[in-house]
């Protein structure tokens, strides 16, 4: 059963206009970890297929959630890359109908492990205005928007819009001169950046978690290069016991994962 969200999220001031009521399964915990956009095409080429699941997998073991829209495509690569428990999808739709139809036992399982949300009530059935509002949610989610193939006059290039307006970085697979003609174009005027090999990409978000390191909120804060004494405010003696185990570092007041 879905329920509402009552905590003000700041990263939605960003958005036109805040959202008047957003509704939730799952676990809300996920709004707190770094977050990252990822849109594209309904048919995306095979390399896109590939290097879009990679992304989305390297991002998540570096404690990053990867949002995005369920729809076919791009979406649900991006979401079956990142896992179940690191991924949040936003919907066109009341959250007791589960769209689209093939997607429906991955958005169960997000349900139950990651975050579903939606701004629209039950019994709503998605409208092409409705998947406008989704697409501005989705990316006022993440720190940044990644765009992994996408055509000129998209929706994904709607998805753009909204994130110059916000002031978003954005990040585009190089593609072939006659594929992906709308990532292309934002390669050719400079609105965007290309990522040239993930790993390093993904690398500016944080270490990957060694065996034995719980990727808790302790672990996704410390992500972030807290100061000391931000990180004692927060988590007490977890501080200390964690640089005696050798999981953190602190230097010059910041605190990094070792």
């Amino acid at each position: 059963m879905s329920q509402t969200i009552t905590q003000h999220l700041p990263a939605l001031n960003a958005m036109k206009k805040y959202p008047s009521t957003l509704f939730y399964k799952g676990n809300l915990d996920l709004l707190q970890r770094p977050k990252v956009s990822i849109v594209g095409t309904r048919r995306p080429s095979n390399y896109t297929r590939h290097s879009t699941y990679i992304l989305a997998k390297a991002l998540a073991k570096r404690g990053v959630c990867v949002v995005s829209g369920a729809a076919m495509g791009v979406d649900t690569i991006a979401h079956a890359g990142a896992g179940e428990e690191n991924t949040i999808a936003v919907v066109a739709n009341g959250l007791d109908i589960r769209y689209p139809a093939v997607n429906k036992d991955l958005i169960e399982s997000i349900e139950t492990q990651g975050l579903v949300l939606s701004q629209f009530n039950d019994g709503f059935r998605a409208t092409g205005w409705s998947f406008v509002v989704r697409n501005e949610l989705v990316v006022a989610l993440g720190d940044i928007l990644i765009v992994t193939e996408a055509d000129l006059n998209s929706g994904s290039m709607r998805s753009v819009e909204y994130a110059f307006k916000m002031g978003k970085k954005i990040f585009v697979l190089p593609q072939r001169l006659d594929e992906s003609l709308g990532t292309n174009q934002l390669l050719h005027t400079m609105k965007a950046t290309a990522i040239h090999d993930i790993e390093s990409f993904a690398s500016t978000f944080g270490q990957i978690a060694e065996d034995g390191v719980a990727k808790d909120d302790f672990f996704y804060f410390c992500q972030n290069s807290p100061t000391f004494d931000e990180s004692i405010k927060k988590f007490g003696d977890r501080v200390y016991e964690a640089e005696l185990e050798g999981i953190i570092t602190i230097q010059n007041g910041i605190v990094r994962l070792s």
